[in-house]
């Protein structure tokens, strides 16, 4: 079956896809947007990944649709929530009072959200949105996207055209279907120059993967489940860079490499402790409303003991990626069954099995996420490569600020944060200036009409790391999708518009007076660095 007739074609409904479209539909394009699972968002819902922010978020930088996502999001909880009068009232009212982001909030009502957002352009025809539809082909003709063939998943097949293609995808799939040239892993800094980088490239050295979930506590219940096909390995297994088994409260401070102890519930905070694993990501504090309504939390299970190092997603078979996926699904069913049986408490007993897993808030049956939590994509080889001499403080010297961009089409903000890998290394999590994202990395080297909108863009392993966030990879998504409509109605490839001054210059102009689109971080802020002290409520702890 075929499909033809849009403007544009996104394929991926994550946080990148998402923007894309909204902003592209602003500006007057058709959009066709294809979903692998049945949720919009990506990290923000299907993976069930809290917003992972920048300290600026709630400032005038913040990437306009972003801004306008998180005032829904709050909308939402006063309209449809029984909060007691002062949280309703606080116009920075957070759901969840998690500590990894000022906006906590469950991944269904950020999908009930992003419904809203897209829904006028629904009515209208202009979007079409195919849900639980996956890319298995790539057409291409003279270094052009002519097809995408997607598959739904009671395996009937169509094939996709449009103009512009941009590929939103959680891995960059339409990278290698295509062959398109890419890269998988890490880079060597033999190649890079990168502080942080190994001496050589290494495919195989892929971030963790982690498939979350959702709980609350109910004590004096018991909601212990099955014990797992393989919870006796995670119990015992030990890696070299690792204190111990996953299985346990003892894990790695990602900045000093400092083994910890952090328990699921802690009486009183300490300095090296300063919160517990509950509040980390908790998405629903009962404190915020009304007595008798809601007499439990909820947390999000993002946590370093789920964390699936064991075996990479790129670069192997789709068995062996399968396989992979089953295990890490495996790890999380281990861990909470470790959690509600073995685990060590406060009060010298063992096991919460009052823990239950809460699918309502996932969307699922079994509470897990709809997906896994994916840190590293394939990267796009692009016109300009951003590396760690762009954005890191150690690389460019303390006050120095970030690389300033001419083409610079957006702002972000993260700590250069890399979880253990499937090579065996531990952390990277070291300081970045706030950044532009320039773009020479939305620009693919040969093909002429594709758009990487997510963490395939042209970073490294290493820059991935402060690129890969929520708030940044939808400020990549607004500029690919203003990007689309402006090359379309100036009848100019995408990459005309950075080889061209006078284009550029009208494609920022676009981007700055007709969709609020910062550009330039002020200089204060530019030069600024995160500091581990500074982690509070007031500064988002990193921990994606």
């Amino acid at each position: 079956m075929s499909d033809a007739g849009a403007d544009l074609l996104i394929v991926g409904g994550g946080c990148g896809g998402v923007a894309a479209a909204l902003t592209a539909l602003r500006l007057g394009l058709r959009v066709l947007l294809t979903e692998e699972t049945d949720w919009l968002g990506g990290q923000l819902t299907a993976q069930a990944v809290p917003p992972d922010e920048n300290a600026w978020i709630e400032g005038p930088h913040a990437s306009p649709g972003y801004a306008e996502f998180r005032q829904r999001v709050r909308a939402y909880y006063r309209r449809n929530y029984p909060l007691t009068p002062k949280v309703a009232a606080d116009p920075l009212l957070d759901p969840g009072l998690g500590i990894v982001s000022r906006l906590c909030h469950e991944p269904r009502v950020a999908a009930a959200v992003i419904d809203e957002m897209v829904a006028p352009w629904l009515a209208s025809g202009r979007l079409r949105v195919l849900f639980e539809h996956r890319p298995v082909a790539v057409e291409l003709v003279a270094d052009r996207i002519r097809s995408v063939t997607v598959r739904a998943a009671d395996g009937a097949e169509k094939e996709l055209r449009a103009p512009i293609v941009v590929d939103a995808t959680e891995l960059g799939d339409l990278l290698e279907l295509g062959g398109v040239e890419h890269v998988i892993g890490a880079e060597g800094r033999d190649d890079t120059g990168e502080l942080h980088a190994p001496e050589t490239a290494d495919p195989m050295d892929q971030q963790a993967v982690s498939w979350c979930f959702a709980l609350e506590h109910r004590p004096g219940e018991d909601h212990t489940g099955d014990k797992p096909a393989r919870y006796d390995h995670w119990r015992t297994h030990v890696d070299p860079f690792w204190p111990g088994p996953q299985l346990s409260w003892v894990d790695v401070e990602p900045i000093g490499l400092r083994v910890r102890t952090r328990p699921i519930f802690q009486l009183r905070p300490t300095p090296d402790v300063p919160f517990d694993l509950w509040r980390f990501r908790r998405v629903v504090a009962a404190e915020n409303f009304r007595d008798g309504t809601i007499d439990s939390d909820v947390s999000l299970v993002n946590w370093p003991q789920i964390d699936y190092w064991e075996a990479p997603l790129l670069g192997v078979g789709e068995q062996q990626r399968e396989r992979a996926l089953a295990a890490s699904r495996d790890l999380s069913a281990s861990f909470l069954y470790w959690m509600q049986t073995e685990a060590p408490r406060e009060d010298g007993g063992e096991g919460y099995p009052g823990l239950r897993l809460r699918g309502d808030v996932t969307g699922t049956a079994d509470g897990y996420a709809k997906a896994p939590y994916i840190r590293e994509a394939r990267r796009a080889l692009t016109e300009f490569r951003v590396l760690e001499q762009h954005v890191g403080v150690e690389a460019r010297g303390a006050g120095v600020g970030s690389e300033l961009f001419a083409d610079s089409v957006g702002l972000g903000h993260y700590r250069i944060d890399l979880h253990p890998s499937t090579a065996g290394r531990t952390y990277v999590d070291i300081e970045s200036y706030p950044f532009q994202i320039p773009l020479g990395a939305l620009l693919p080297v040969r093909v002429d009409n594709l758009l990487p909108a997510g963490k395939n863009i042209g970073t490294t392993h290493i820059t991935n790391g402060c690129y890969r966030l929520h708030p940044v990879e939808w400020a990549i998504g607004e500029a690919v999708g203003a990007l689309a409509a402006f090359s379309l109605q100036r009848a100019r490839p995408p990459r005309a518009v950075r080889a061209e001054p006078r284009l550029l210059e009208e494609y920022q102009s676009l981007l700055t007076r007709t969709l609020g689109i910062s550009l330039r971080w002020p200089e204060e802020v530019r030069t600024h660095h995160w500091k581990p002290e500074s982690a509070s409520r007031d500064a988002a702890v990193p921990t994606g």
